[in-house]
């Protein structure tokens, strides 16, 4: 019976492995053409920010060079508990500084929540609001693609979140090579098959009305994957600009990168819970794809704790206790197989790199490390599981000042 289960486990992981792996190549092609409509739309920019005094002012100066009329977006900065600088700065470049002080709901999702409230009450309303971290640069046209899609009738839409700064660190480097595959191979591909796409907590796009219609809602410590599930689950399916750019800073550290990747799997746990069943039993209901695709996306995180402890088992057992005391999956294919499998997880990565054209010579160089990084995370969701209830929201510091002149000029 134990082999059974542990069998009939890896049966399933592996059939999600092989699902996963064929969604991404339909990500290696690009729609060249677009329709490019007139400025139409008008945007409410808002920038969550807790104590970013060292980059906020960057972002001011980059979202007055937008290129999209000033009069159609006004930038919202939520100086949410805030004890430094950060209010001047933004009110010195012109910008609306929205102070909040709120000990007992800290976090992103509810500062939005009070500014979106701000917002209704305003005698200008916006046709949609936009969304940014405090440490992200925005592409120059990242209004202009939002307004295509708009037009278009989307009312969801995520932009392509880069790195930029990729070559600080082997950690920073990690991060970027993870963002361009998830780009490419992931977001890409199910744009290219009209699926839904999910949020990546930053260069988000919402149309208004829905906001209205649903509310925000989502004040998990993942709220973009909260709303992501909230708006698949309603039938409305977030869609992805792959030229709409914006450059996000990662952690130089792997113990700020480590903090901050248990808050994502602590928040996606939550998001799993809540979500995956209810997604789940629609799919099979509706017939939906769409959903169950989002399903297996919100499971994501136990997918990998059930891969890390499956490892771990067999390696306990070999090593430790002079197995095999049980079957593998692996025990009845030909050895040829294994390799196969790690070989492809590494080649789509490299793929997705030689799609993004990427030149950043360090990043190459940390190559090296990345498979540190990618086993770093079966440790990280183990603790996020027995920590998950854990709500306490931990802010990632800046250091230092990235202007997006630096960032295209080292993408060559």
């Amino acid at each position: 019976m134990f082999d059974g289960l542990l069998i009939t486990l890896q049966i399933i992981l592996a059939v999600i492995a092989v699902y996963q792996f064929v969604f991404s190549l339909f990500g290696m092609y690009r729609k060249k053409r677009k329709i490019q409509h007139a400025p139409e739309k008008s945007f409410a920019i808002l920038v969550a920010a807790h104590n970013e005094e060292q980059v906020v002012g960057a972002l001011m100066e980059n979202l007055k060079e937008l290129n999209y009329p000033r009069e159609l977006y006004d930038v919202f900065v939520i100086c949410d508990n805030c004890t430094d600088r950060t209010a001047e700065i933004v009110r010195s470049h012109g910008m609306n500084a929205c102070v909040r002080t709120n000990n007992n709901q800290r976090g992103k999702g509810f500062a939005i929540e009070w500014m979106l409230k701000k917002l209704w009450e305003m005698p200008r309303q916006y046709d949609a609001i936009v969304m940014f971290d405090a440490d992200n640069l925005a592409h120059p046209d990242f209004l202009k693609e939002m307004n295509n899609d708009l037009c278009e009738g989307a009312r969801v839409i995520q932009g392509y979140i880069d790195t930029k700064n990729p070559e600080d660190s082997w950690i920073t480097a990690s991060y970027g090579i993870s963002y361009w595959y998830v780009n490419r191979l992931w977001q890409l591909s199910r744009h290219n098959l009209r699926m839904a796409n999910f949020l990546g907590g930053t260069g988000m796009c919402f149309e208004t009305n829905l906001l209205k219609e649903m509310g925000w809602g989502a004040t998990s410590l993942v709220e973009d994957l909260e709303f992501t599930m909230r708006c698949v689950d309603r039938g409305v399916h977030p869609v992805f600009n792959y030229d709409a750019k914006l450059f996000d800073e990662k952690p130089l550290s792997f113990k700020a990168s480590a903090r901050q990747r248990l808050r994502w799997m602590q928040g996606h746990f939550t998001v799993a819970r809540r979500y995956f069943f209810p997604l789940l039993w629609k799919s099979i209901k509706e017939r939906s794809l769409i959903k169950m695709d989002m399903a297996l996306y919100a499971v994501n995180v136990y997918i990998v704790l059930i891969t890390f402890l499956l490892a771990a088992l067999v390696w306990a057992d070999q090593s430790l206790f002079r197995g095999p005391h049980f079957s593998t999956l692996y025990s009845y294919l030909p050895v040829w197989a294994s390799f196969f499998a790690v070989g492809a997880n590494v080649i789509t990565f490299l793929l997705a790199m030689a799609l993004e054209k990427v030149t950043f010579k360090k990043v190459y160089l940390y190559l090296i490390l990345f498979p540190v990084y990618l086993i770093s995370w079966y440790p990280i969701t183990f603790y996020a599981f027995f920590t998950q209830n854990n709500k306490q929201w931990s802010h990632t510091q800046h250091t230092r000042v990235v202007r997006l002149e630096e960032v295209q000029s080292k993408q060559g």
